[in-house]
């Protein structure tokens, strides 16, 4: 099964991703910003990352700068799941290694279908 961990310091958030994606069968961890989540990444490196960008110690676009920029984890898919929805933030994601960008609010099957692309990208 595949593990994905969310990084998300909006607890109503987090919890609704994270039973959308249990419900899709797949195992959830978390995490509330980016500095416990390079922690929890190095401790168990997950299968894929759901990141928000707008957080505290640590954004989303440094965590991905450095997700991608580490050769342990430069192959860990990571979805970008903000309300910064501009067509720059966007760009701005993807330019710092985001796989995907997905805008809050999001359809849940948004959610689910990009990550299980993802994932089935990897095998």
């Amino acid at each position: 099964m595949s593990t994905i961990l969310i990084v998300e310091d909006s607890i109503v958030q987090r919890e609704m991703m994270t039973d959308l994606l249990k419900a899709s069968g797949l195992e959830v961890t978390h995490a509330s910003d980016g500095a416990e989540a390079l922690e929890a990444i190095h401790k168990a490196p997950p299968d894929l990352v759901v990141l928000d960008i707008v957080m505290p110690r640590m954004n989303g676009y440094e965590l991905c700068r450095r997700l991608k920029s580490d050769p342990k984890t430069q192959n860990v898919p990571v979805v970008m799941c903000s309300s910064k929805g501009e067509e720059f933030d966007r760009y701005w994601g993807m330019k710092q290694g985001a796989d995907a960008y997905i805008a809050k609010p999001f359809q849940p099957i948004e959610l689910v279908g990009t990550v299980k692309q993802l994932l089935r990208g990897q095998g």
